[in-house]
């Protein structure tokens, strides 16, 4: 019985300490495998905002035109250009069996399949290959080449002065933005009663704009699995790096409802904050993605 209460405690204390301000104070310059460094601020995104922007774009646009029997009436509110545009892209038959497709295997599957024909890759959730490191996220089918976005940090996004102690509480899923912003991806408990309430809330009509699904086993947004990506270790170097990336106000609206982030208050004067994983290098199948927690900016 004690031996199995001090490796539960063992374990959260293994979650948990990558957010202790004292152990990382003191352990920070023990591992430099696992630290990442930019001269400054700027240096932090490896890709523009730009390729971020039309990497997403690309696999979203791709989701929406392979589930149009399901948009329908987002579709019937749009211009009749950008109907067209959709519309054009799929023949009956192609339409009839994607819905199939959805039907009878789920969602999730559909949109791993739909990432693979569109970028190449597919990744998923499995056990961590590190010990006691819980799940872990891997590539399932293909290759990501370098410089490639490769998931997403799902969450509510908190700014400065906005208030997150209770759901911080006991929670190993809140990241810290370089600007003090913080993204708290954490699918359980009160964090995931905060993002339903604050997704529904901000519903437009037909358009929603944030993704719930990530909160599920089955996202409908395959790239919203970033929260799952463990730390580097001096044994497995990191292969993913974090880039903050604001979400420019003409991001198109009928695609909003991929985005798996959603600002914790409705009247922020500032664009949607979403943190992506960037490929550092050619990541084969099967390989797990490790990242740096920590980037250290001189």
């Amino acid at each position: 019985m004690m031996k199995t209460t001090l490796q539960t405690l063992a374990n959260k204390w293994n979650n948990y300490k990558y957010r202790f301000v004292p152990w990382i104070a003191l352990n920070l310059g023990k591992n430099e495998r696992t630290l990442r460094h930019v001269r400054e601020r700027s240096q932090d995104k490896l890709i523009s905002d730009e390729e971020v922007s039309a990497s997403l774009l690309k696999l979203f646009r791709a989701l929406f035109k392979s589930d149009l029997f399901r948009q329908k009436e987002v579709l019937s509110f749009l211009p009749a250009s950008v109907q067209s545009a959709y519309q054009d892209t799929l023949t009956p038959c192609q339409f009839i069996n994607r819905a199939d497709h959805y039907n009878d295997k789920g969602a999730s599957f559909f949109s791993n399949e739909v990432m693979l024909d569109t970028l190449g890759f597919s990744i998923h959730r499995a056990p961590s290959s590190l010990l006691s490191a819980g799940r872990g996220v891997f590539v399932a089918k293909g290759t990501v080449p370098k410089g490639t976005v490769v998931s997403m940090y799902p969450g509510t996004v908190y700014q400065t002065h906005e208030p997150i102690f209770f759901q911080s509480i006991r929670n190993p899923f809140v990241f810290r933005c370089i600007d003090g912003v913080l993204i708290d991806g954490n699918d359980n408990g009160i964090s995931k009663v905060v993002f339903r309430s604050c997704s529904g809330r901000d519903r437009l009509g037909p358009f929603k704009l944030s993704d719930i699904t990530w909160l599920t086993t089955a996202p409908e947004n395959p790239l919203a699995v970033g929260q799952y990506v463990n730390n580097c270790s001096n044994e497995k170097s990191a292969n993913v790096c974090y880039q903050e990336f604001d979400v420019p106000a003409e991001f198109p609206v009928e695609l909003r409802q991929y985005l798996p982030n959603v600002n914790y208050r409705h009247d922020i004067q500032r664009p949607l904050r979403c943190v992506i994983l960037v490929a550092l290098r050619d990541i084969q199948q099967g390989e797990e993605l490790f990242s740096n927690y920590y980037t250290i900016v001189h």
